[in-house]
């Protein structure tokens, strides 16, 4: 039986300064003043959209709350209390509900930081990507190595709940003592938390159609290995593919992503997914371009389909499987709606393949499973 899971919102701002080069999100150059308040009365009404057609149960409160972009730090502090104001009007918090705001390390945005807190943030993700000014510069970053530090430090001295550094490896024409060092210097600023992730070429971009040179798969290969054993001895503890964090310090939101939550989504080119009593699973997309999604003539919502129960299992595991915790083998009904019957024979293939150890209880995906996780999840399509 489905039992709808935890609920989330994702927000999603879609303008940044320029347009970095390796960027495939849904972000738009700034060009002239960004329309902050229609922008937010758009998001509210959007919002208002969902819970009337969805009929959104108002039993169920707010599990955590992502604004992302884009760059939601072009967006002035009082527009944010607005914004976080309205929506707890519409939908309850949980109790100490996880407030996340991307950033990026720059002056004026990082002045902003103690206001954003001030309103209810309650963790800020700064878009660090690299600790040297060449390697920013290949990036299309705006900010320098000395910018990014003294936003970290600043993190700690206004008293968030926790923040997060985003973090890439595999740049461009970088050595494993570049990336190391990268590494090293975001652990000196002792984030609660880490994103370090590789660098990948996605279509529809720069980079795409300008492949820059990258580290050959031997120095991924050893980037990765010796900066994961770097990471656990600072005490970051690896909880999914590319999160590490202090004990404690987990992102709740995506969390919830990957143990297949619910989660409304608002702003241009936003995704959603939402799960019913009466056993539907729907994916919603928002209207992606500013220019279409300020129209108020339109709806917001661009598209919903709902997930088909063949195609059930794959979405769970593609996600439930990127985190290294064990998976509830109860999860899986109550969060697709099928017996476990439905994947018998497919979980029996994985356990003797060795990518998944199974108790009466649990699964978890081994050693073996992470290095082959694509052959994994290609088992469940």
């Amino acid at each position: 039986m489905l039992i709808p899971p935890p609920l989330s919102l994702y927000i999603h701002i879609p303008w940044c300064v320029q347009k970095c080069p390796y960027c495939d999100f849904n972000s738009h150059a700034q060009k002239g003043e960004i329309p902050q308040q229609a922008y937010i009365t758009a998001l509210l009404e959007d919002l208002d959209q969902d819970i009337e057609h969805f009929e959104l149960d108002q039993s169920r409160s707010l599990h955590s709350i992502f604004i992302g972009g884009g760059t939601p730090s072009l967006i002035e502090p009082e527009y944010i209390e607005q914004l976080l104001t309205q929506v707890a009007q519409r939908i309850p918090f949980r109790e100490g509900i996880e407030i996340t705001m991307e950033a990026n390390p720059g002056t004026i945005e990082a002045k902003r930081f103690e206001k954003y807190r001030q309103v209810g943030v309650t963790r800020i993700s700064i878009g660090v990507q690299s600790f040297q000014d060449e390697k920013l510069s290949r990036l299309g970053r705006i900010h320098g190595k000395s910018e990014a530090v003294a936003a970290a430090e600043l993190a700690h001295i206004i008293g968030l709940n926790s923040f997060n550094l985003d973090l890439m490896h595999g740049l461009p024409d970088q050595s494993v003592e570049d990336a190391l060092g990268d590494l090293q210097r975001a652990i000196s600023l002792q984030p609660p938390h880490l994103s370090w992730y590789q660098l990948t070429i996605e279509p529809n971009t720069l980079f795409y159609s300008k492949p820059p040179v990258l580290p050959d798969d031997d120095d991924l290969w050893d980037i990765f290995e010796q900066g994961h054993k770097m990471l656990q001895q600072a005490g970051y503890v690896q909880y999914e593919t590319s999160g590490y964090s202090k004990p404690e310090f987990q992102c709740q939101h995506n969390l919830n992503y990957w143990r297949f939550g619910d989660y409304l989504g608002i702003g241009c080119g936003a995704h959603g997914k939402l799960s019913f009593a009466d056993g539907r699973i729907v994916r919603t997309t928002k209207v992606k371009h500013p220019r279409g999604y300020l129209n108020m003539l339109k709806p917001y919502l661009s598209d919903d389909v709902e997930v088909a129960e063949e195609d059930r299992p794959f979405e769970f595991f593609m996600n439930r499987f990127r985190l290294l915790e064990p998976c509830p083998r109860i999860e899986f009904s109550q969060r697709t709606g099928l017996d476990e019957g439905f994947i018998a024979d497919k979980i029996e293939w994985a356990i003797n393949k060795g990518y998944i150890d199974q108790t009466v209880s649990h699964w978890q995906v081994t050693e073996k499973g992470r290095l082959f996780l694509n052959d994994l999840l290609e088992g469940f399509m």
